[in-house]
């Protein structure tokens, strides 16, 4: 039944459940089942996609898709490949994918740091009074050979303020940090209107170059592995407290995710206008 249900692996499901709710559906990029077609049409109107297995975890097997001028290329891996013609790059996908059921989601030009791109986790779980909350959120800076972000991919987690602020000022970073806990609280409503028994998410969210969040992937077995690597241990720390009180025992051995380096970033703020969001007023949902 699913109201004993605590984990969901098929990303179409969870990205159907997202898109029954009005607020939510803004926030989650057009995704479809792979298929010829919406390859075609999806890479002639945003140019780059992502397309990744329907059931996975750890960045495994997702392909950067682009199409450049009139030729096309995708990037597994740190390996790239490069088509002369759309049928050629479908061909090779096909193959790449085998039997295994795949998804194309629309691509999104996050914010980088060094040229590399970088993404955010952020951790939602039950508190042991059974209400939703944010307990941490951590940046995650692709390898510089690699187009996805994970630690376990070899991405470097950083806090999420020493990548924003330097680049957005204080103000627009407290704004932007607010959304996307509203964006985690909507979800984990969301999901578990449908999962009563779901009690922690890792929501992994992309911010575009206008600063607005995506929701990239939601994952109802979360890693916590990104926490350990940030300065602030009382993260990681309340992470585990809330998921031992769950139910739930962790894995801390992070060997492949990397610490950000202790030198400053930078010291030039380069100021942008404020992202045209609403800080949100309450930021609590009742367990259900």
């Amino acid at each position: 039944m699913t109201s004993s249900l605590k984990a969901v692996s098929s990303k179409w499901i969870k990205t159907r459940i997202m898109l029954r709710n009005a607020k939510l559906r803004k926030y989650v990029p057009t995704t479809h089942p792979f298929e010829r077609y919406r390859l075609s049409a999806m890479l002639a109107q945003h140019g780059m996609l992502y397309v990744k297995p329907d059931i996975g975890s750890l960045g495994i097997g997702v392909i950067r898709v682009e199409k450049r001028g009139g030729t096309y290329r995708y990037q597994s891996g740190i390996h790239i490949y490069r088509f002369p013609t759309f049928e050629k790059l479908y061909q090779s996908l096909r193959h790449r994918c085998g039997t295994k059921r795949y998804l194309i989601q629309k691509g999104i030009h996050v914010l980088t740091h060094e040229g590399n791109p970088y993404d955010f986790r952020v951790m939602i779980q039950r508190n042991p009074s059974g209400k939703w909350e944010c307990t941490g959120t951590a940046a995650r800076v692709a390898h510089p050979q690699k187009a996805v972000t994970n630690g376990s991919q070899g991405g470097t987690i950083y806090s999420p303020y020493d990548l924003l602020e330097p680049r957005i000022g204080v103000q627009a970073t407290s704004i932007l940090m607010h959304e996307m806990e509203r964006v985690a609280y909507l979800t984990a409503g969301q999901i578990s209107r449908t999962y009563p028994g779901m009690k922690e998410l890792g929501i992994d969210i992309a911010v575009d170059q206008r600063l607005k969040p995506w929701i990239l992937e939601v994952n109802t077995r979360p890693d916590p592995c990104p926490f350990t690597k940030l300065a602030d241990q009382t993260i990681i720390r309340k992470i585990v407290r809330f998921g031992r009180a769950n139910g739930r025992k962790y894995d801390l051995t992070c060997s492949k995710a990397k610490k950000a380096p202790k030198r400053h970033i930078s010291t030039t703020s380069i100021e942008q206008p404020l992202p045209s969001v609403e800080p949100p007023s309450e930021l609590t949902l009742e367990s259900e």
